[in-house]
């Protein structure tokens, strides 16, 4: 049976599963509980060119049916990244795709030459972030910036470019294409959405931050939607992201056109269901008769 699953030119993953970017950290805590060589790939918590503190506590709170973070982007800068973290992620059996962003296209352009070293699978770039340069719209928010911007990232650059979309906008689709036209490999779908919680006691805000990002399986049915139609336009590979919790979601966003999964906010309630999660895919494709997990993806029946 073949549950490889290919992304772009030199990135085949031996299974869909992957870990989200910001919940998995650096894999070092994981690591601890299970191999990471079982899983398809490690998608690191999101480096930016320095180090950066992120914003006040409290930073996450669990939500009915989900939980909200305000981390604000929290990392160790791409300099002790490169020097502490990559190294061990080196030592697994698996695919180590780096998440970054940066604060202006130069910063992109910085990051994207920075990983481009061995150890390094694939980046995926987060346009989720204020273009300080363009008086704090996301890049992710502006087709023509979004398309300028993977432009120029992707000349810097030989490795496998992923492009982790915002789900924010009035047409993902248009941001599908405009990103896929700049010359990425393959696109996440998709980040949190922006919410919040008010303790009824205090009459306070919960975050420190006051508002931050949903995530969990209470943004499941949005992510699984969105996944659906870039599929359908884009021509490249779509990575799902958003509230999977066991292998029947994973099987839902692989029919909606997905041809890989992030797992993020339910690894931390267990951080063992991912062995569970890739056994139960495995288990569905043997009692469907199915040889490979291409039979699968983009098979949704709408008629």
């Amino acid at each position: 049976m073949d549950i490889s699953t290919r992304l772009a030119p030199g990135l085949c993953l031996k299974n869909p599963i992957l870990s989200a970017s910001g919940t998995f950290a650096y894999g070092e805590e994981f690591s601890r509980m299970f191999d990471l060589s079982l899983l398809g790939g490690v998608v690191t918590k999101g480096i930016s060119l320095l180090p950066k503190e992120g914003n006040p506590t409290p930073r996450v709170c669990e939500t009915p049916c989900g939980m909200l973070n305000a981390i604000g982007l929290e990392n160790i800068g791409i300099d002790a990244f490169i020097a502490e973290k990559l190294p061990f992620l080196c030592t697994f059996d698996t695919e180590v795709i780096v998440n970054f962003f940066g604060t202006d296209e130069d910063e992109y352009v910085q990051m994207a030459q920075r990983l481009n070293i061995d150890g390094v699978s694939a980046i995926e770039m987060n346009v989720s972030c204020p273009n300080i340069k363009k008086g704090g719209i996301e890049f992710g928010k502006d087709p023509k910036i979004l398309n300028r911007l993977v432009a120029q990232v992707r000349k810097s650059t030989t490795k496998p470019l992923i492009v982790k979309l915002s789900p924010m906008v009035t047409n993902i689709g248009e941001m599908a294409l405009a990103a896929q036209e700049g010359g990425a490999d393959a696109l996440t779908c998709s980040n949190t959405y922006p919410a919040m919680a008010i303790d009824e006691n205090t009459w306070k805000p919960i975050l420190g931050n006051i508002t931050g990002g949903l995530s969990g399986p209470a943004i499941k049915p949005i992510a699984l939607r969105i996944v659906w139609e870039v599929s359908r336009q884009a021509a490249i590979p779509v990575i799902a992201s958003g509230g999977a919790t066991s292998w029947r979601d994973v099987v839902q966003f692989l029919l909606a056109g997905a041809s890989a999964v992030e797992i993020g906010s339910f690894s931390l309630r267990d951080p063992l269901c991912f062995g569970a999660i890739i056994q139960g895919l495995i288990r569905y494709m043997q009692n469907n008769g199915l040889e490979s997990i291409t039979e699968i993806i983009g098979r949704l029946k709408t008629a």
